[in-house]
């Protein structure tokens, strides 16, 4: 069978031939001719089984005859590097159409996926809470959809995205074709299926989760505190070329990425606590081969496709079946070959026999001659999580302490606590620096000459304060007077005071002058005595 049997449009194809699809796979086949007639979908389909083609070429099809500029289809996703990867397939096979894609997730600016749904742009692949976000605005408004993707359906319920993906549903016409894809298929995804879609269109519901036929599975006993060091060993000894790791939790993917780093090895480590610009340095970098090595989490654990990818390990056992099957199906994707080990220590035993239940046969134990099962970790890989809260508490209180310190010492100086420290001026070497009871004690006339010294016109002043001011005297002529200083200028003379000379009319004049002076030409002004 062909991608031109399926009656797809003639761009489309073309469109597969440049992306290097010679021939269906099975889901391709079962899901696109139900598709793009139009009819719902509810497809249990495994991780790297070519789904994205499956829901990516009939979306396409049915919008080359449709308007421009309304959003006509949705696809939700559980992680931000799924959305992206579908946006960057549905590029690839539209790249002979007017159709385009945006991709909608949290961790980056909402301005240009805004844009994009003001825009109406054909397709939007999204998150289901940065969707939400962009739902308590106007401009993102659905009302001309017509297709809804549900894709790792079992993932995001996992992940408790199922109410929020109802909250989604709400916003969108309940007229529209709804297609569900699933690795695995429990009862809420059956309730979700039956809820959303009308006669679907079944395929592999019956189907047992199990890995691809092209992966080789082995495992490698050792103690948990050897496990860094084995891995490191099978790096340097070339039985690892481009390899994912799989940890159980951030903080063991970060310790692993500490310890490869010292061993020099080119690394890059992706999960929940790296911004959306790391994630996306960290796997744009490991498909392009500048890390041999990616540690994750589980959030590349589903659906992110990376061409020839020859190793997976398992650092840690998943606690649950089906993780294991989608941690090892990021190799041998669409029928390719790879290999896929994983590390078991002594008190993950039980976890592996559960594995193996469910892959359906006992996985074979891999030995590494010339390995020292028996030596001594050179220190200690993992700290407990009571450590590291501890150390978190006691660096916080710390700082707090600091900052209250120096809060007060800034108070002692009588400065604001916010503001700026002012650095102190050296003292002048002109003034003396003697204490003042070594200094010899002033007489009354020196006072009295230092009190008529404080001003003179001659000697001006940098005080805007100390400035002279012009007054009247009762003969009409102007006195000069400093404007700060007046008590002092008072205790002098009584000839100083008035500007006029000495005796009583002197003085009087000088209290009229105080009370209001006299206008031009002599004359009281209003107020004045």
């Amino acid at each position: 069978m062909a991608f031109t049997s399926f009656g797809l449009h003639p761009d489309l194809v073309r469109g597969v031939k440049e992306v290097g699809f010679t021939r269906p796979t099975p889901i391709q086949a079962d899901a696109i001719p139900p598709a793009v007639e139009g009819r719902d979908v509810l497809a249990c389909a495994m991780t790297g089984s070519g789904k994205t083609a499956a829901f990516i070429l009939p979306i396409l099809h049915r919008l080359m005859a449709r308007p421009r500029g309304r959003t006509r289809a949705l696809v939700i996703t559980p992680t931000r590097e799924l959305a992206a990867q579908i946006e960057q397939h549905l590029a690839e096979l539209a790249v002979h159409t007017p159709l385009s894609g945006a991709a909608i997730f949290g961790g980056v600016a909402m301005g240009p996926q805004e844009h994009a749904l003001r825009s109406g742009v054909d397709v939007v692949i999204a998150t289901p809470g940065r969707l939400l976000d962009h739902f308590k605005h106007d401009y993102a408004r659905l009302d001309a959809l017509e297709i809804l993707v549900l894709d790792e359906a079992d993932r995001m319920l996992d992940m408790g995205f199922l109410p929020d993906i109802r909250k989604v549903l709400k916003h969108l016409p309940a007229k529209r074709q709804t297609m569900l894809f699933s690795a695995t298929m429990p009862a809420p995804i059956l309730e979700l299926a039956r809820e959303l879609q009308r006669n679907p269109a079944m395929i592999n519901l019956e189907r047992k989760a199990a890995p691809a036929v092209g992966i080789t599975q082995a495992i490698y006993p050792v103690a948990e505190a050897l496990k860094p060091t084995l891995f490191l060993e099978l790096i340097r000894r070339g039985d690892l070329k481009d390899v994912i790791v799989f940890t159980r939790t951030k903080h063991r993917a970060n310790r692993l990425a500490e310890v490869l780093e010292r061993g020099g090895v080119s690394v890059a480590r992706i999960h929940g606590n790296r911004s959306q610009a790391q994630r996306t340095l960290a796997l744009d970098g490991f498909k392009r081969g500048q890390f041999q090595v990616l540690v994750a989490t589980d959030i590349v654990a589903r659906g992110i496709d990376i061409e020839e990818l020859s190793h997976v390990v398992n650092f840690d056992v998943p606690n649950v079946p089906e993780d294991y099957i989608h941690r090892v199906g990021r190799t041998a994707r669409a029928d390719a070959t790879g290999d896929a080990f994983t590390f078991v220590s002594p008190e993950e035993e039980p976890d592996l026999r559960a594995i193996e239940r469910a892959v359906g046969r006992s996985l074979p134990r891999i030995t590494v001659s010339g390995f020292d099962y028996g030596q001594k970790p050179v220190e200690r890989f993992e700290v407990p999580i009571g450590e590291r809260i501890a150390a978190i508490r006691a660096r916080r209180a710390e700082e707090r302490k600091r900052a209250k310190e120096k809060e007060e010492r800034r108070t002692r100086g009588g400065a604001h606590p916010n503001a700026k420290p002012v650095r102190a001026e050296p003292r002048s070497e002109t003034k003396s620096a003697r204490p003042a009871a070594d200094r010899p004690r002033e007489t009354r006339e020196q006072a009295r000459e230092r009190i008529r010294g404080a001003w003179s016109p001659d000697r001006p002043s940098s005080s805007p304060a100390a400035r002279p001011r012009h007054t009247r005297g009762e003969s009409g002529g102007r006195s000069t007077r400093p404007a700060s200083g007046g008590s002092s200028t008072r205790a002098s003379s009584a000839g100083e005071r008035s500007g006029q000379g000495s005796g009583p009319a002197g003085q009087g004049g000088q209290r009229r002058r105080r009370r209001g002076g006299r206008g031009p030409g002599g004359a009281p002004r209003p107020g004045g005595a």
